[in-house]
């Protein structure tokens, strides 16, 4: 790992005359917000050395230039909302904070497409389609808080990943500034390209390692004619996972399909302090599906009622959309309020391998006497299986958590998953990337990120180590 130089008041002053005064600060107090994102360990914190508030791509290119040239890190950071300790500075230096680069730049009603700068929120990315009569199909659950560059930089996933991709399905292109500093366009506004590397998407997903973001071109959809959520509660978790393929099978391709377990239901409910149906026993699968009229809607919905009772449903409500939403959303709120410090594992499997997962997964936890509370994006693979530390000592709490970390990946890697459906590696989970990855397939990620930033100056320490 390369030694880094500490950030002198010398180093500042260049800073400062490539921002602006007014755009840069080194005050301890101010700066401890972009120490951390939403992981809640202290352990995962770390530091800044000064943060700053670029408002153009070549102020950025700039201090990427100066960070070469001094041997100084730097760290992107969106809106804050991963959990994976992607945009914590660990080795000090400089965080380049995207929030004052928040325009919507244009909306093409007739390409239906838009240009963004990577500080909007992805809510407001949202509300400007709709006010246009478009659609923005990137739906993470964290949405009126992240920012669509940060969607981008870790490829988000979200609810309506089973119909409509993750983020990189929705970005047309985009501008980077590289490590080295310079500003290049990568992608464009085209439906297919096999014109060399697909460069885009190796820096999509990226956690911020191979480039920042400046600016993005998004597709736009038309807005859906007609939409409804139903709430299917089951008395078990085999019964609520096994509609998902048979929905698929029977020809419904649903927007979302999403899990909560009944513990989390009644996480959710004492933490909203609002009554759930069927919380003593429903496990819930949370279903939306698009038709083109009523009629359409109506038979769709029908079809889902009739194949949601054949597998043993207690109840299918047409639920109130804010309400339901809204409870799915609340699931890390409602988890964090039970313990403070949890273990957020995104593990991901192939669809059919859900139900197996999660049998086996809380058999675990539960034999290490390990709380856990269950979301799941269920149509897409992708399982938030959350391990809460409650009262454990902090030595027990590490002792127990390897353990359990140890026997659940293994299992997922058994059933053809990987370590994170949509909340990246980052920090946090940079062990278990090298422990379970295949050695070839880290030598050649490596070799990327040497030839793409050779002073190892972009988010050091991220994903896997390297010498």
């Amino acid at each position: 790992m390369t030694k880094y130089n500490p950030l002198t008041a010398e180093l500042v002053k260049e800073l400062e005359s490539i921002v602006g005064a007014k755009n840069i600060t080194v005050d301890p107090e101010k700066m401890e917000t972009y120490s951390h994102d939403e992981e809640t360990d202290p352990r995962y914190q770390h530091m800044p050395e000064a943060v700053v508030f670029p408002e153009t791509a070549q102020q950025i290119a700039d201090i990427m230039k100066l960070a070469n040239r001094v041997l100084v890190p730097v760290v992107a950071r969106g809106g804050g909302t991963g959990l994976a300790a992607a945009a914590v500075p660990l080795f000090g230096g400089i965080v380049v904070s995207t929030e004052r680069m928040n325009q919507v730049l244009e909306i093409n009603e007739d390409a239906m497409y838009m240009v963004v700068q990577p500080g909007v929120r992805t809510d407001d990315v949202q509300k400007a389609a709709k006010e246009k009569g478009l659609f923005y199909a990137g739906d993470p659950c964290s949405g009126d808080s992240c920012v669509i560059g940060g969607n981008v930089a870790t490829n988000a996933g979200g609810n309506r990943a089973i119909k409509y991709g993750t983020t990189r399905h929705q970005v047309y292109a985009i501008e980077v500034v590289t490590p080295l500093g310079k500003i290049v366009k990568l992608g464009g506004r085209l439906e297919k390209s096999t014109t060399g590397y697909s460069l885009d998407h190796l820096v999509m997903g990226s956690e911020g390692t191979l480039g920042i973001i400046t600016e993005i071109t998004l597709k736009l959809k038309p807005l859906p004619n007609k939409v409804i959520d139903l709430l299917a509660i089951f008395p078990t978790i085999d019964q609520a996972i096994g509609i998902v393929t048979k929905v698929i099978k029977a020809g419904i391709t649903p927007t979302c399909v999403e899990f909560m377990d009944n513990g989390t239901v009644k996480s959710v409910e004492h933490f909203l302090k609002t009554k759930q149906p069927h919380s003593d026993v429903g496990n819930y699968i949370i279903i939306q599906v698009e038709g083109q009229s009523d009629e359409d809607l109506e038979d769709k919905s029908v079809l889902l009622d009739e194949l949601c009772m054949q597998n043993g449903a207690l109840e299918v409500l047409v639920a109130d959309p804010a309400k339901i939403w809204h409870a799915r959303k609340s699931f890390l709120e409602a988890a964090r309020e039970e313990s403070l410090i949890q273990s957020k594992e995104d593990m991901v499997v192939p669809v059919n391998q859900i139900a197996n997962l999660m049998h086996q997964a809380a058999e675990i936890s539960t034999r290490y006497g390990l709380a856990a509370r269950i979301a799941s994006h269920a149509g897409d693979g992708n399982v938030h299986f959350h391990v809460l530390k409650g009262d454990l000592s902090d030595e027990k709490w590490d002792e127990t958590l390897k353990l359990f970390q140890k026997e659940v990946y293994t299992l997922v890697y058994k059933l053809g998953g990987k370590l994170s459906g949509e909340h990246g590696i980052g920090y946090k989970r940079r062990q278990l990337m090298e422990e379970y990855t295949n050695p070839d397939e880290l030598e050649m990620m490596r070799a990327i990120k040497k030839a793409l930033d050779p002073n190892l100056i972009l988010n050091p320490g991220k994903i896997f180590t390297v010498e």
